[in-house]
């Protein structure tokens, strides 16, 4: 089946549904060769994966995962997922972490889904257990953290066991340098299913077909973006898997109540304090708890708060916490000014629930 796929894509035909669900099948059997898998991938990427083929294989992955038992109330809430595809390899902090937790804090029911670094050296994953947040729950665990506390970590390999018998050939991939559809696929399979995400892609010419692509899997509020980040020495522009606050930003956004845009926009209305990439940069894991800590305290009040604002700010607008980006930025602020996201840290540590 594999082979003939891999023929069908080097003269650039699309795959329909079947096809897909059937290639996810044969990536997901463990007696398929590593070295057939990865050439299905290299062959899909050559082509270059829409919207619908996206779509399929994020729907096919998720069948195959494991849900967790949300119950009625919990899934009736507007549920968030902030989460970046990663891939920008900037070394920034975890600002998409700090901004899941702080949404908590204000009140908002975040899914947060993710897994340890690859490319940078703290991964949400990383980051969340330097900070005392069990990132092992259970399915039930999670739920029931979710439901009680606004909060919960879903860890991708506790949740989809098929990945087990493609990582040898995302490996291979990755050895060869070779992009695979699975650099974008990780925040499409959250198994909590969010309602709203804001979502950060590496590349703006990503952003609105991953919007697409969300829409078509049922969220029904989302944000999709790519921030500029220029070096004033050597005036080379390079792209952040968030909003950023050094340049502009790509958008591309959509909501049940209103229709599909993409928009570019600087941000400009908000206080913002003058920075460089250098100011955002963090370290490894326990480098960059200690700037959440720090930021979600209060002590922290530079550019690394102001990046995390901004993205709080979106995600509670996404979310529909607030009616627009400067009430987010607003309620971002106050929440950690009153001791709320401090003590939402806290309260999500080893030990506080689920012991």
């Amino acid at each position: 089946m594999l082979e003939k796929l891999i023929q069908q894509l080097a003269i650039a035909q699309p795959l329909d549904d079947e096809q897909v669900r059937l290639a996810v099948d044969r990536l997901a059997d463990e007696k398929v060769p590593a070295e057939l898998k990865a050439g299905f991938l290299a062959a899909f990427a050559h082509k270059g994966e829409t919207p619908a083929e996206i779509t399929a294989f994020a729907r096919a992955l998720r069948d195959k995962s494991i849900p967790p038992p949300l119950d009625a109330e919990t899934r009736s809430r507007e549920i968030l997922d902030v989460v970046g595809t990663g891939g920008d390899r900037l070394g920034t902090i975890n600002i998409s972490t700090t901004a899941a937790i702080l949404c908590a804090a204000a009140g908002v029911t975040v899914a947060k889904h993710g897994n340890r670094a690859v490319i940078s050296q703290a991964g949400s994953a990383d980051v969340l257990e330097a900070l005392g947040i069990r990132i092992d729950l259970t399915p039930a665990e999670a739920a029931r953290s979710l439901r009680e506390h606004n909060f919960a970590f879903f860890f991708a390999p506790n949740y989809h066991p098929a990945f087990k018998n493609i990582s040898p050939a995302r490996k291979l991939c990755a050895e060869r340098g070779q992009r695979t559809i699975f650099n974008l696929l990780g925040p499409l399979l959250n198994p909590a299913k969010p309602s709203a995400m804001l979502m950060g892609v590496p590349r703006p010419e990503l952003c609105e077909p991953l919007a697409q692509v969300l829409k078509s899997l049922g969220v029904r509020r989302a944000m999709v973006v790519t921030g500029n980040v220029q070096s004033p020495k050597s005036k080379v522009q390079s792209h952040i898997d968030e909003l950023s606050t050094l340049g502009e930003n790509t958008i591309a956004e959509f909501y049940q109540e209103r229709g599909f845009t993409v928009s570019t926009t600087m941000p400009e209305q908000f206080p913002l304090q003058s920075a460089t990439l250098a100011d955002l940069l963090g370290g490894d894991k326990t480098t960059n708890a200690k700037i959440v800590r720090e930021i979600l305290s209060g002590k922290e009040r530079g550019p690394k708060r102001d990046a995390v604002l901004l993205n709080a700010a979106a995600a509670l607008f996404v979310a529909g916490k607030t009616k627009s980006l400067a009430g987010g930025w607003d309620l971002a602020g106050d929440t950690i000014d009153n001791g709320r996201a401090n003590a939402k840290l806290a309260e999500l540590s080893y030990g506080k629930w689920c012991a």
